[in-house]
C-alpha cells in the first residue's frame, strides 16, 4: 500500500496516513458511559456517509473508505485521550469524527490531535469553551452541533414561552455541564428570570436524594437538568419524582433520547427541552435516506453522518487524506458559495469538486459554519405527552 510522505516532526502521524486506496476515518464516540444510548445511534450515522462514499467509487480516484471506532467513555479524560493516541498511530486515520462530551474532546484536542495535526469534526462537543475564541486550535477542530453559549439563549426562550420565570438548575459537574448551566443561566437572568439555585451532581451515584432535596429546598417552577440521560441526570430526575420534589423538568440535549421516555415514560408529562436538530425538511429527507438502518431522529445522529460527510469532501476538494492538506477545504465545502449538496448527495459533490468545481454541503442538520469552525445551529423544542417526547417547533 502507497503510504503519504511524512514531515520529519510528525512521522508517527504521516508514516500511517491513509493511502489512496484505503482511507480510514476515526469514530470518536462514547460507546460506553452516560451517552451509551445517543451513540448507539451516532456511530451508525457517521458510517453510513462511509459507506455512502464507499458506494460512490468516485472519492479520491476510488479509494475506499473505512472506520475504526474509538471508546471515549464520555467522562474519562485520559481514557479518551489513549483511545485518540491509538487512532492516529495505530490504526493509521488520515480524520477523526468527534469527540462527542465536551471534557473528553478537549483533552484530546489538546493532547493529541493538536501535536498530531490531526483534524477532528465533532458532532455533538458543545461546550463554549471548545469555541475558537477560547481554545486556541490551529484551524483542526470542527463542530457540527452549535455551542451551548447558544443552546442557553435557546432555553431560555422555550422557558419564557411558557411563563416558566423561576427554575432550579442542576448540571452534570464537567465541562459540559458547567458551561452549558453558566450560558443558561446569564441568558435567562438576563431576560428577567430567576435561578434559585445552580448545582452541579455527580455521575455514577446510586443515590441523589441530598441533591435533589438542597434542590427543593430552593424551589422553582421547573428543574432544569443539564445532565446525561443514561448517567446521574436520570438519577436526580428519578429522586426528584420519588420525593414530589419536581414534577416536570426541563432537558437539554445530553437528556434527550429514546432512554429518557422509556424510562420515566408518563411521569414526566409536561416536562420540556431542546436538542440541536435538523428542520423538518431535512429530518424527512433524512429519515428516507436511512430507512431506519438506525434512529435518523436521535440527538446528534445528523450531525454525525454531517461530520463523517465533511471530512470525505474536505479530502476530496483537497485531492488528498492527508490533514495538513485538506484542513483548510473544511469551511470551503461547509458554505457557499456552490453547489448546495444534500442527504444523499456525496456521489454528486465528489463528482463537482473532482471537476474543480465547488459545493456548499447542506446535509443532514443545514450545516453553515460560522466562526471559524462553529455551526450556526437549529434546535427542536421537544415536550413530553402521554410518555413520548413530542415535537413542538423548531428554533
Amino acid at each position: 500500500m502507497k503510504h503519504l510522505l511524512a514531515a520529519t516532526a510528525a512521522s508517527a502521524l504521516m508514516a500511517s496516513a491513509a493511502s489512496a486506496e484505503d482511507v480510514k476515518l476515526g469514530v470518536f464516540l462514547g460507546f460506553t458511559g452516560p451517552i451509551e444510548s445517543l451513540v448507539a445511534e451516532m456511530g451508525p450515522a457517521a458510517e453510513f456517509a462511509i459507506e455512502e462514499a464507499n458506494a460512490s467509487d468516485k472519492f479520491l480516484g476510488g479509494a475506499s473508505v473505512s472506520s475504526v471506532r474509538a471508546d471515549t467513555t464520555c467522562v474519562d479524560a485520559g481514557a479518551a485521550t489513549a483511545a485518540a493516541e491509538r487512532l492516529i498511530t495505530a490504526d493509521g486515520v488520515a480524520g477523526i469524527v468527534g469527540g462527542d462530551c465536551s471534557g473528553v474532546t478537549g483533552a484530546a484536542l489538546q493532547n493529541v490531535a493538536l501535536p498530531n495535526g490531526m483534524v477532528m469534526i465533532s458532532p455533538s462537543a458543545t461546550s463554549p469553551g471548545l469555541s475558537h475564541n477560547n481554545n486556541e486550535d490551529n484551524g483542526l477542530f470542527f463542530r457540527t452541533a452549535p455551542s451551548d453559549a447558544r443552546q442557553g439563549v435557546v432555553m431560555t426562550e422555550v422557558l419564557m414561552d411558557q411563563d416558566i420565570m423561576e427554575v432550579a438548575v442542576t448540571y452534570t459537574n464537567n465541562d459540559y455541564g458547567k458551561g452549558l448551566a453558566d450560558s443558561f443561566q446569564a441568558a435567562f437572568e438576563a431576560a428577567g428570570g430567576t435561578v434559585t439555585i445552580s448545582a452541579a451532581h455527580e455521575d455514577g451515584k446510586a443515590d441523589y436524594s441530598a441533591e435533589v432535596g438542597a434542590l427543593a429546598a430552593a424551589g422553582g417552577q421547573r428543574l432544569v437538568v443539564a445532565g446525561y440521560v443514561d448517567q446521574g441526570g436520570a438519577g436526580i430526575v428519578r429522586a426528584a419524582l420519588d420525593t414530589g420534589a419536581f414534577d416536570t423538568f426541563h432537558f437539554p440535549d445530553g437528556m434527550i433520547g429514546t432512554a429518557l421516555s422509556d424510562t420515566f415514560g408518563d411521569e414526566i408529562d409536561g416536562s420540556s427541552g431542546q436538542h440541536p436538530s435538523p428542520s423538518d425538511e431535512l429530518a424527512a429527507a433524512f429519515t428516507t435516506l436511512v430507512d431506519g438502518a438506525f434512529d435518523s431522529t436521535s440527538p446528534f445522529a445528523p450531525e454525525s453522518y454531517d461530520a463523517a460527510a465533511l471530512l470525505l469532501l474536505a479530502m476530496q476538494a483537497a485531492g488528498s487524506a492527508d490533514p495538513a492538506e485538506y484542513a483548510g477545504k473544511v469551511m470551503d465545502v461547509a458554505n457557499a458559495p456552490g453547489e448546495p449538496i444534500g442527504v444523499g448527495e456525496l456521489d454528486k459533490a465528489f463528482e463537482i469538486l473532482a471537476a474543480g468545481g465547488e459545493v456548499d454541503y447542506v446535509g443532514a442538520s443545514g450545516v453553515e459554519l460560522i466562526g471559524p469552525g462553529e455551526a450556526a445551529g437549529n434546535y427542536r423544542e421537544i415536550t413530553v405527552e402521554s410518555g413520548s417526547i413530542e415535537t413542538v417547533q423548531f428554533r
